[in-house]
């Protein structure tokens, strides 16, 4: 899973909440609780969020309910980076909060987890490993029904620290998806200056809907000077026919290489994979340089790390 589909419910029960204080339609909000409506379930874009924040403001609506509705918004659209940019607002109201004022949450305790979860993020984007480990586990303990919300973020960090110490066989065979011929991801880097290894699926509608996307980025990476292969985790006849197929009807928009991932000892299983789409960047020696989600903004970063001329392309489809 990543950490996007999870973060949807990471509402600490706002959504049954609001299903249980929206009145029937015989009953029409008042302009004020529209307004609060608006500013809560606004996700289109900031500007969108801001128009909505204007108008709660106008009407009234408390400063301690719009921050609640910011956490949200950018917990939607899975922005750590904003939300921990949020935490000195967070700390501020932290001994103000007003179970009267709020729009969102049920208990104290469940504000104080969001505060200590919004700590937890600002030490993650300081690297402050210690830091984050302290308070995503305050966070749990003062809301452990929120697990499913925290688990990402300690994913990531335990799967970064297992990286640490793999190195990525880059002489061993493997088998071109559609031909069948020999290949190995050593030939496939030559002489550029890395590897990105893409775990996909025929059968996954996330890899189906964003195959476009991906192959645009493709093709790009390969100008930059970054090889590309994408490796089919699953080893059996149907799934590969399936991914045959789907990569022939891609025709000439196909770029990169296109491998089955071994039956012994499988890069996907050294790597972790646990779900696709993910990508792997590995440097020339082997070593994993990135472990995430194509859309992460720490993706990309790795990139320019590698090539500091690639900036994220624009997408066919948007994020």
């Amino acid at each position: 899973m990543h950490p996007r589909a999870v973060l949807a419910g990471f509402l600490w029960g706002a959504s049954s909440l609001l299903a249980q204080e929206v009145p029937p339609p015989e009953s029409p909000l008042s302009p004020r609780e529209d307004a609060i409506e608006q500013l809560l379930s606004e996700r289109e874009s900031p500007a969108a969020l801001q128009k909505a924040i204007e108008a709660a403001r106008n009407l009234k609506v408390s400063e301690q309910a719009i921050l609640e509705a910011r956490f949200l918004f950018h917990v939607d659209r899975a922005e750590d980076k904003e939300i921990a940019a949020l935490l000195p607002e967070f700390l501020t109201l932290k001994d103000k909060f007003s179970l009267d004022e709020s729009e969102t949450f049920a208990c104290l305790d469940d504000w104080l987890a969001v505060t200590e979860f919004v700590h937890a993020l600002d030490a993650l984007e300081k690297n402050d490993k210690d830091g984050f480990k302290r308070h995503i586990t305050e966070a749990f303990w003062l809301s452990p029904r929120q697990a499913t919300a925290f688990a990402p973020h300690i994913e990531r960090i335990r799967l970064m620290d297992a990286m640490k110490t793999v190195r990525v066989d880059l002489g061993k065979g493997y088998a071109d998806t559609i031909t069948g011929q020999p290949a190995d991801f050593g030939t496939i880097i030559g002489t550029k200056k890395g590897l990105l290894l893409h775990f996909w699926s025929p059968w996954s509608q996330e890899c189906q809907a964003t195959m476009a996307d991906f192959l645009i980025s493709t093709k790009y990476l390969l100008s930059k000077d970054v090889a590309v292969a994408s490796v089919l985790p699953e080893t059996s006849a149907k799934v590969i026919a399936d991914a045959k197929a789907m990569l022939s009807a891609l025709g000439e928009e196909l770029s990169g290489s296109w491998i089955i991932d071994s039956k012994k000892n499988p890069v996907s299983e050294q790597l972790k994979i646990q779900s696709v789409p993910v990508v792997v960047l590995v440097s020339t020696d082997g070593k994993v340089l990135y472990h995430g989600h194509p859309t992460d903004d720490e993706f990309w970063k790795s990139l320019g790390k590698m090539n500091p001329s690639i900036v994220r392309p624009e997408m066919r489809s948007g994020d």
